[in-house]
């Protein structure tokens, strides 16, 4: 895909931060490949995939090398270089990995097949690291990781035809209904989930509608269309009104706070496409 030139102010904007963390690709010489959001080695290549670069351009290939440089033989990615290895960091990765067109790859077809092996016994994934205390809401799986490994899933031959994602996507209906915080990281549906955030990397309503839509599971769930129609009704003149974002993004055009965003507008229609 060709980036559109009027877009190419913000891909120049997210290049100028490729080397603010002391190494290249935005990322630190020890390789922390998720530091320093938004404009982490991960979030950036997640935008110039939005504003669409290919995926064959050099930047993005040099992206790809740097993350199967810290992909393991059981699948996980260890994109710290110490402390333990946390579902949410192999997520977030494998996630990345298969939008930008590696869902195939042996490496990533491991990854998939440890996801299914570890879920936590309420569907979804849960990591063991309890920064805010412990509880019995912290029994519960951490929403957006899950949320970020069913994203990955659509990509595979998975999708729609495995049983323990059902589950995982019963795990987050469910919580459409609890609403309270879950997991150990504290994932609830409060103001902040209800206000829309793109690009789509929180937990928030929008992204939880779009990732659900592709999962029969959910499609006539009367959760999924109760938080469908939530999306819906903020939609203005059937566009997506970016509500919030990070402060760090306010020169960005694509995804400007206040303002309707016809990328944004484009993953909307895919909502609709895949419940026609």
């Amino acid at each position: 895909m060709e980036v559109d030139k009027k877009y190419q102010s913000d891909i120049d904007i997210i290049l100028s931060h490729r080397n603010d963390l002391g190494a290249d690709y935005w990322t630190t010489p020890d390789k922390r490949l998720i530091k320093g959001s938004p404009f982490s080695c991960a979030g950036s290549a997640h935008m110039l995939l939005e504003l669409g670069m290919d995926a064959t351009d050099p930047i993005l290939l040099a992206v790809v090398d740097l993350f199967f440089s810290v992909w393991r033989k059981d699948g996980r990615f260890k994109v710290t270089p110490s402390g333990g290895i946390l579902p949410c960091h192999t997520a977030y990765a494998v996630n990345l990995m298969c939008r930008l067109g590696y869902v195939e790859d042996e490496r990533i077809q491991a990854t998939l097949r440890h996801l299914l092996s570890t879920p936590w016994n309420d569907g979804g994934w849960r990591c063991n690291k309890f920064s805010f205390g412990r509880g019995p809401e912290t029994e519960h799986s951490n929403p957006l990781p899950t949320l970020n490994i069913l994203d990955a899933f659509r990509f595979s031959t998975y999708l729609n035809d495995e049983a323990s994602l059902d589950k995982a996507v019963e795990f987050l209906l469910a919580h459409w209904t609890i609403k309270k915080p879950v997991g150990p990281c504290q994932y609830g549906m409060g103001t902040l989930f209800m206000q829309l955030e793109y690009p789509l990397w929180n937990y928030n309503l929008f992204q939880y509608v779009y990732v659900l839509s592709f999962y029969d599971k959910a499609k006539k769930d009367e959760r999924f269309l109760e938080a469908f129609a939530a999306l819906q009704g903020k939609l203005v003149d059937g566009m997506i009104v970016v509500e919030r974002n990070v402060p760090k993004l306010a020169k960005l055009t694509f995804c400007k706070k206040g303002q309707p965003s016809e990328l944004a507008t484009k993953r909307y229609h895919e909502i609709l496409a895949n419940l026609s």
